[in-house]
């Protein structure tokens, strides 16, 4: 390489530093910026992280202290004063609440606990059926039989994890006015239903029995516990 090449070459390569350095100066606050927003978001995360771990951590302990509590009614005032920002952690300690509420005979704050999880759309909705469901049943000397059924017959659709234990309902609701036909029908179809368990499906043979119907016991399906 001759001295005239390796001139050029040097001045290509300052003009080149030269042009690194005015862009450096030019949009260098760029870099910085994005730097300083992926240290923060990481520290963000962690934070929030140790926040949400912290908040379930406390909030287990409290439930742990109020179902220590030796009444119902000081587990349910224990539990009321619980809070959380967790849809599924309000929800669970909503029933836990309930579970203490009824279990004091304090049946009015169990179903307002209940349905609170019920009507919540932050709520994941098998939790919001099952609060609902074991609202009505709480509620069948109180709420008048049409309200009742027509709840059951939402819970009762193709798909519902609850679907059995409402066909169940609906025909407990049928027995007490009288529709023992239509009664011994729905244990029926629990009867047969693939998805039973063996105590429903023993508790449906009883019932048709006890109404006086006859069982049908062909190809009964298998049955889990």
């Amino acid at each position: 390489m001759s001295d005239t090449d390796s001139f050029i070459d040097e001045v290509n390569e300052e003009v080149r530093r030269d042009r690194l350095f005015a862009l450096l100066k030019r949009y260098g606050w760029i870099g910085a910026l994005l730097v300083v927003l992926i240290v923060g978001g990481a520290a963000w995360s962690e934070f929030r992280k140790a926040s949400a771990r912290a908040e379930a951590e406390a909030l287990g302990d409290g439930m742990l202290a109020g179902l220590a509590a030796t009444t119902p009614e000081a587990r349910v005032d224990a539990l009321t004063g619980l809070a959380t920002s967790n849809p599924t952690a309000q929800a669970l300690v909503a029933m836990l609440t309930a579970a203490e509420a009824q279990r004091g005979g304090d049946i009015e704050t169990a179903v307002e606990e209940l349905n609170a999880v019920a009507i919540n759309p932050d709520v994941d909705e098998i939790y919001r059926q099952i609060a609902g469901f074991k609202a009505l049943t709480l509620q069948a000397d109180t709420l008048d039989a049409m309200t009742r059924r027509q709840q059951f017959e939402a819970l009762a659709v193709a798909g519902s994890p609850l679907r059995l234990l409402a066909l169940e309902q609906l025909a407990l609701i049928d027995v007490a006015e009288g529709e023992t036909e239509a009664a011994i029908a729905r244990y029926q179809d629990i009867l047969q239903d693939a998805a039973v368990t063996s105590d429903l499906q023993q508790r449906a043979l009883q019932v048709i029995v006890a109404l006086g119907g006859t069982p049908d016991l062909e190809n009964l399906p298998v049955t889990g516990n």
